[in-house]
């Protein structure tokens, strides 16, 4: 049995709620089977690079998704005690990740209280 080297987990607000979780509940069946195989695949290979891992400075990284017709998702995380933080989460719609979805990604990851 392999282990996990890099242990996922939701990042989870005050109030309990865990964005990214909700953000992959709203995608389509075969999309949050995609998303989900490759936070897997950083979980037990970790550290990896690109194609599927990129990082984006500041301690931030994000796992890259091709998903259904031809859209493109990230997963951005952190690392914190030893653990793969999945802060945020979106569909990607121009050639660079749009420095908003970095910001709220540092946000959360401020507000990561384990």
């Amino acid at each position: 049995m392999t282990l996990k080297r890099l242990p996922a987990r939701f990042f989870r607000t005050s109030a309990g709620r865990e964005p990214v979780r909700d953000w992959l509940k709203d995608l389509p069946l075969e999309d949050r089977k995609i998303v989900g195989t490759d936070i897997k695949d950083v979980e037990f290979a970790w550290p990896l690079g690109l194609p599927l891992v990129k990082s984006l400075g500041r301690e931030l990284w994000e796992v890259r998704s091709s998903l259904t017709q031809g859209r493109i998702a990230r997963v951005i995380f952190c690392i914190s005690e030893g653990q793969m933080v999945l802060l945020h989460a979106f569909i990607k719609k121009t050639q660079k990740t749009p420095v908003q979805e970095i910001q709220r990604a540092l946000k959360r990851r401020q507000g990561d209280a384990r």
